[in-house]
């Protein structure tokens, strides 16, 4: 019987007219396999072809992996000497019967430097960016996979949690990202991070990408707290905004302003409808309110195996909303050399409506 996430690929395949698809390391690979690879001086490349068994070309030191693929696999290993690499290539394009194929691959994960390779092993064949065939792969998330999320988003909350009595002012920006770091270390993450969290206080939290600092939080300032954890491959992606002693009331008044929008967006959400209606029901708030070009990124973005992937909420996404899809929201306001907010929340659709998974308090809060 064939995996059903190797069939749903087999199937996207045939759908998109292609004949087999080349995959570098990362989340599809993981997907698929259930192996992880990094990307690094020597090639790792996963083909599957519609015909044949799936080939993965890998160094030999990395063979003892190969048995714990959750598909079948034929190896196709190469040493140390560069030279001998493209050897490897040609064997597999051989093994897979691709000479003369048309061969999908992720633009965006696909290096030169394994293309190079493949060309080289198949010149007749044809290559093509097929970003929407790997979308549409690890776009519905079982149960299984929001399962796993769950525990993602609990190990970040309990991490927040526990970082929560060390901030106070004087801390730094850099000094409450590293506790944060650890908790989320013994709270049960993995190592490799959705990403490194955002700690932004005071003018610094009008940046909502903004990188932690040598700053010292004071009276008065937004805290800007963007963080996630990663269970068995999946990630969560939160962010909470907190008071640091007491603050003006604009301040306030922009806290409360997002945090209508956050709720807003959280209820439109849906199947059937667009991703589109998510931005545009948190968004609606914020500029009745006034704030309308403080507000100055999408409402969210999906997540998963990746802190960003479809779908995305913004304003014009047409792409309609299926049970299983896992996205945030996260509105936020952002008074440039003043403060900012944001508050986000990973949300799943359901067959009736969809269900917000993170629970942390969204009140306002002084510390």
């Amino acid at each position: 019987m064939t995996d059903k996430r190797l069939q749903l690929l087999l199937d996207l395949m045939k759908k998109n007219d292609l004949d087999a698809v080349a995959i570098n390391p990362g989340p599809a690979l993981t997907y698929l396999t259930g192996l992880r690879f990094h990307l690094m001086e020597r090639p790792t490349l996963l083909v599957i072809s519609r015909t044949h068994q799936p080939v993965l070309i890998l160094p030999e030191l990395e063979i003892g992996k190969v048995n714990s693929s959750r598909i079948p696999l034929q190896p196709v290993t190469f040493g140390d000497d560069p030279a001998l690499w493209s050897h490897a290539f040609l064997s597999a394009m051989e093994k897979a019967g691709l000479k003369h194929a048309k061969i999908g691959v992720e633009p965006t994960r696909l290096r030169f430097f394994e293309l190079a390779f493949l060309q080289n092993a198949a010149p007749e064949a044809k290559f093509s960016g097929s970003e929407s065939l790997f979308t549409d792969l690890r776009l519905c998330k079982d149960s299984i996979e929001i399962n796993l999320m769950r525990e993602a988003i609990r190990i970040a909350q309990d991490a927040l949690q526990a970082t929560l009595p060390v901030i106070k002012t004087g801390s730094t920006e850099k000094e409450i990202a590293s506790e944060l770091v650890v908790n989320l270390l013994r709270q049960g993450s993995e190592s490799e991070l959705p990403f490194a969290p955002i700690v932004a206080g005071g003018p610094n939290s009008a940046n909502p990408h903004a990188v932690p600092t040598d700053r010292h939080l004071e009276n008065g300032d937004m805290l800007v707290i963007d963080w996630g954890g990663t269970y068995e491959g999946y990630f969560s992606d939160l962010t909470r905004t907190f008071a640091i002693g007491p603050v003006d009331q604009e301040l306030r008044t922009i806290y409360e302003t997002v945090k209508q929008a956050n709720a807003a967006g959280r209820a439109a959400g849906k199947a059937g409808a667009a991703a589109a209606v998510v931005d545009q029901a948190a968004r609606s708030i914020i500029e009745a309110a006034g704030y309308g070009k403080f507000f100055t990124h999408r409402t969210g973005h999906g997540l998963g195996m990746e802190a960003h992937e479809a779908p995305y909420m913004f304003g014009t996404n047409a792409q309609i909303l299926e049970p299983g899809m896992v996205y945030t929201v996260e509105p936020g306001i952002y008074l440039p050399g003043r403060g900012g907010v944001r508050i986000e929340d990973n949300i799943v659709v359901s067959a009736n409506g969809c269900e917000t998974l993170s629970s942390f308090s969204r009140e306002f809060t002084t510390l």
